[in-house]
């Protein structure tokens, strides 16, 4: 980890001028780099091999009011910016977040907190075309979130749909899509009721809702519940999600989907981690009330995490089915990663 504090600069020309602003903090940088191998059955493969190099800057501070600012900048593989996220703490007013569409705020961040020894079923390699509820998570969004009593966290958000990384005294443009502006609301429990048996217990619940921009669609909705348990070694989990899309065109047209997901994961020892998730998804379409039209898509995956010091090796054994809800499609993958950190 690189550490670079004290930025400062003068200004000669026979006089010195002092700058004081954006340099009472700190700067650090993380990264690492991760190799692959996968195997698909049913699919083309071509080259296994694979690579994600990743870094990410982050900055902290302090006002002179004792509220902390911090600065999170990524860059995804090939030092491609991915998104950045800038928050303002302000102690028992709770927290102000602007989000560039990096998944961690609104209702998104709770696509899927199930337990897991490396990855999500859907995101250890192989893709199954699976749809999650986003909301405000991917768009140019202002977020609030403070902590209640007895261990509660509210968060609200809103954005413009389809707008991201807007860059400074620029804006966002035309409305992209069918919908315009949404808005997202979630609370997360974890109850202080001083017993230690409970201690590990989480409860999520959240919900998006965006206006239709166009005066064909109905508003679009979106729900996500779940809970998670640790109890010594083990995690349990156990989640459920829904998109009212509003497309209600034709009979053809995807009316909603309807996901249901668990996992449990077991903590060996420090360094040697194992689990199980499952998730499913069912794509239903307009007047589907009896659920004969649409398609299932189920997807479960083994995985072993083995971690000593900066260097991770994971295994994962995907199989889904009905990929990209297309019936009778049907994939498998085996994908063994080594990680490096510093």
């Amino acid at each position: 980890m690189n550490k670079i504090t004290k930025i400062g600069c003068s200004a000669l020309c026979g006089s010195l001028a002092a700058i004081s602003a954006a340099n009472a903090g700190d700067l650090t940088v993380t990264g690492g780099v991760d190799t692959s191998w996968i195997s698909k059955s049913n699919d083309v493969t071509g080259n296994p091999l694979g690579m994600g190099s990743n870094l990410t800057f982050k900055g902290s501070g302090e006002l002179d009011n004792g509220w902390t600012f911090d600065l999170s900048v990524a860059h995804a593989n090939l030092n491609a910016y991915s998104a950045a996220v800038a928050s303002v703490t302000m102690g028992g007013l709770g927290k102000i977040t602007i989000n560039q569409g990096d998944s961690s705020s609104g209702i998104q961040a709770f696509d899927d907190k199930m337990p897991t020894a490396w990855e999500e079923p859907w995101g250890a390699g192989l893709s199954t075309g699976l749809v999650m509820v986003v909301g405000t998570g991917t768009s140019m969004s202002t977020q609030y979130s403070t902590p209640l009593f007895a261990g509660t966290t509210i968060t609200v958000a809103t954005a413009e749909i389809g707008q991201t990384d807007t860059a400074d005294k620029a804006s966002g443009g035309v409305k992209a899509g069918a919908y315009g502006r949404g808005y997202d609301a979630t609370i997360n429990v974890n109850p202080s009721l001083g017993t230690e048996i409970l201690s590990g217990l989480n409860v999520f619940v959240g919900g998006h809702y965006a206006e239709a921009y166009t005066k064909v669609d109905n508003d679009y909705h979106e729900a996500v519940v779940g809970v998670t348990f640790d109890i010594g070694p083990v995690s349990l989990g156990l989640g459920r999600q829904g998109r009212l899309t509003g497309k209600n065109v034709t009979a053809a047209d995807t009316d909603y989907y309807r996901n249901t997901q668990y996992a449990v994961a077991f903590n060996i020892n420090d360094n040697l981690s194992l689990s199980y998730g499952f998730h499913s998804s069912y794509q239903g379409q307009v007047n589907d009330i009896s659920d004969q039209l649409g398609k299932k898509l189920e997807i479960e995956s083994a995985q072993i995490a083995y971690t000593l010091g900066g260097a991770s090796l994971r295994v994962a054994e995907i199989d889904a089915k009905n990929v990209n809800y297309t019936k009778n499609v049907d994939r498998k993958a085996t994908v063994v990663s080594v990680a490096l950190a510093f």
